[in-house]
């Protein structure tokens, strides 16, 4: 029991840590505060983190909700979830960003729009595919899960802060080639659990097929 919780745990934190990728998004964020002072970055990373949490949290707690409001079933989570979290992995394989987990450009100032909320927290620290993933994990409806995978994103917020905070430190040690080898390496693991996903989905769909059949 012990060693299933500390397996579903580890996968849960590593699905998490692949798709958020905290190392490759500290460029971003050095990026995104180059005008901001040093008191100023730590208001933002954790107003961001923070409402990338609360984001996250709630797509746990009520998965099961949504998925009974919209008629949703778990293996067409996994199956869809899979293609999303491949599309990311799959850029971050070639060195690009995806642009689930990217900002573009905009025509407003940065006192006219909170980059702590966009495109911090949304969408590249709690996108698409990082909410899949979540929904992936918590879906069953197991307290136990639920918790495991809040827990997970919580320890990864942390990392993330540690990152941000010691960010423009952290990018001149390991430099442009360090966080691209960093990007693909993440990028190779999403597209294995995104594999993995999707499998499991197909599977899924099977046996419920097969259970829709028996009761007809």
């Amino acid at each position: 029991m012990m060693h299933d919780i500390t397996t579903m745990a580890i996968t849960v934190f590593m699905g998490f840590f692949a798709m958020m990728n905290p190392i490759a998004n500290t460029a971003v964020f050095i990026g995104l505060t180059a005008n901001q002072n040093q008191q100023q970055r730590k208001n933002t990373t954790i107003k961001a983190l923070f409402t990338a949490f609360i984001i996250i949290t709630a797509f746990c707690l009520l998965g099961k909700g949504i998925f009974e409001v919209f008629g949703i079933t778990l293996p067409a989570l996994r199956l869809s979830g899979g293609i999303l979290v491949f599309i990311v992995g799959y850029n971050m394989l070639h060195g690009s960003a995806s642009k689930l987990h990217s900002h573009s450009d905009t025509t407003l100032d940065d006192d006219d729009r909170d980059i702590a909320i966009s495109p911090l927290a949304l969408p590249i620290l709690s996108g698409p595919g990082t909410i899949a993933t979540a929904m992936n994990y918590s879906a069953s409806g197991q307290m136990l899960h639920i918790i495991i995978t809040i827990i997970s994103f919580a320890l990864l917020c942390l990392i993330t802060f540690v990152c941000f905070l010691y960010g423009a430190k952290l990018v001149e040690k390991i430099g442009e080639a360090g966080i691209s080898i960093t990007t693909r390496l993440m990028g190779l693991i999403l597209t294995i659990i995104a594999a993995q996903m999707f499998i499991q989905g197909v599977h899924d769909a099977y046996v419920l097929f097969q259970s829709s059949n028996i009761g007809n």
